[in-house]
């Protein structure tokens, strides 16, 4: 199940997040190759953070899944969710971070038999 997680220095109050929301999990379901109803999204806003020693619109993302991460794919993400964070909430895409996990590559399985 892929999750993506977004935090911004943004106030999202009184801002429509579906199109948001809509449009991330679709993205990450076409990009990861994932059924969308797999998808997690959550995004934070008004948090403290800065970016290049100033506090304009910016944000950070990490994205998690098992599996179907490769460079292409981790490009594809970074440029599609950076354009949906500047397309509906003005963040430009030079302020945008992106990490990108694939847990089967970090797993270990031991065992005790």
């Amino acid at each position: 199940m892929p999750c993506l997680h977004i935090s911004t220095n943004l106030n999202l109050d009184g801002v429509d997040l579906e199109p948001i929301f809509s449009e991330a999990i679709t993205a990450v379901a076409r990009i990861v190759g994932r059924p969308e109803k797999f998808v997690m999204v959550i995004l934070k806003g008004s948090l403290q953070l800065t970016f290049g020693n100033n506090k304009e619109p910016a944000a950070f993302g990490e994205l998690v899944s098992m599996g179907g991460i490769t460079r292409e794919v981790k490009r594809n993400l970074i440029a599609t969710i950076g354009t949906i964070l500047e397309s509906k909430l003005s963040i430009p895409k030079a302020r945008f971070i992106l990490n990108v996990t694939d847990t089967t590559l970090s797993y270990r399985h031991t065992s005790n038999l």
